[in-house]
């Protein structure tokens, strides 16, 4: 890493996509890390043609991605690609020192996980050393990472949300996540489904019950508390830019007192906010918050959890990882005031 005075040089793989903005925006006004390198799988564009928005704001070309001209020039790289396209740039990178956390789903699980719910994995090796990204949990094993998988934005605020009530739910009933979306979740390629005129005023479930994130997040109940338990995940596109807001339904071994239990595991962190009524969307978009509210019908849970996707579900959270892989105060150029109104 940099010396004394000197500034962490760090890039930006999959930089035409919204998180790439979103990393992009926030690493052009960090106080340690130099931004020195963007690229995306084509390459050989200017970053205002990618982003209108940043004209006259930032002067870096954006090339094809390669992973020699990377090792030159940075220690730290974001890479914001789709699974399969990011575990080969990684294994490379990391094999040339370069530090990575990782957006894609490529090293967030067991290998055996990952290839019964994705693809055959190309990178077993650095996959064993990966540190999941969700930073309340991990942010210890962050300091002495080379590999940080950063989970997406349904796993986190379902995650945050849940996980303090584990010990206390029976396992044997299968939790029911309901969530909702915006549609810059999606990614910024046009479908079908994010045509303005199939999400305009419209609500929609996909993938129900066989959705990707469902193995993803019931491995990390278990790794977390060794308790298996079935997750029954539902996954629904609002018309909506930003914002995610996510219910999990559990039953209970016994009556507790819910708000107790998120403040014994939540008190001290900065970027989890308890609310005493339900949580909304609009109240973190823009920030790395997330906010959480629980409630109780004798011994069935209620838990409710809003995030900014694009930040605290991905870019923030990537950030916040960097910032600590690399020695520095967590907060650094993490977002925390949300679009209002």
């Amino acid at each position: 890493m940099a010396t004394m005075g000197e500034k962490i040089t760090v890039g930006v793989v999959g930089a035409g996509g919204y998180t790439g903005l979103e990393l992009i925006k926030m690493l052009m006004r960090h106080p340690n890390f130099k931004l020195s390198y963007l690229a995306t799988t084509e390459g050989g564009v200017g970053v205002e043609q990618l982003h209108p928005s940043l004209l006259n704001l930032l002067d870096i070309p954006v090339e094809k991605a390669d992973a020699k001209e990377i090792s030159k020039r940075c220690e730290l790289v974001f890479l914001a690609l789709p699974h399969k396209a990011s575990m080969g740039l990684a294994k490379k990178l990391l094999d040339e020192n370069v530090k990575v956390v990782d957006l894609s789903a490529d090293y967030r699980l067991e290998r055996e996980t990952y290839e019964a719910t994705y693809c055959p994995h190309e990178d077993p090796e650095h996959l064993e050393e990966a540190v999941y990204g969700l930073v309340e949990y991990y942010r210890e094993e962050f300091r002495n990472a080379r590999i940080v998988a950063c989970p997406g934005c349904y796993p986190t605020a379902t995650l945050l949300g849940i996980l303090p009530f584990i010990p206390y739910i029976d396992s044997s009933v299968p939790l029911i996540v309901d969530a909702k979306s915006g549609v810059s979740g999606a990614g910024k390629k046009l479908s079908e489904k994010t045509h303005f005129v199939t999400i305009d005023e419209n609500i929609f479930a996909y993938n129900p019950l066989k959705h990707r994130h469902s193995p993803e997040i019931a491995e990390k109940i278990e790794k977390i508390h060794s308790i298996e338990i079935a997750v029954n995940f539902v996954p629904h596109l609002i018309p909506a830019t930003r914002g995610e807001l996510v219910s999990v339904y559990a039953q209970l071994k016994e009556k507790i007192e819910p708000m107790e239990i998120l403040k014994e595991a939540y008190g001290d962190e900065r970027f989890i906010r308890l609310r005493e009524s339900p949580v909304d969307v609009k109240s973190v978009a823009g920030t790395h918050f997330c906010d959480i509210f629980s409630a109780c019908n004798g011994t069935t849970l209620f838990v409710s959890s809003a995030i900014d996707n694009l930040l605290r579900g991905a870019a923030s959270q990537a950030v916040a990882a960097a910032n600590l892989m690399c020695g520095l105060q967590e907060d650094l150029c993490v977002p925390d005031i949300p679009y209002m109104p």
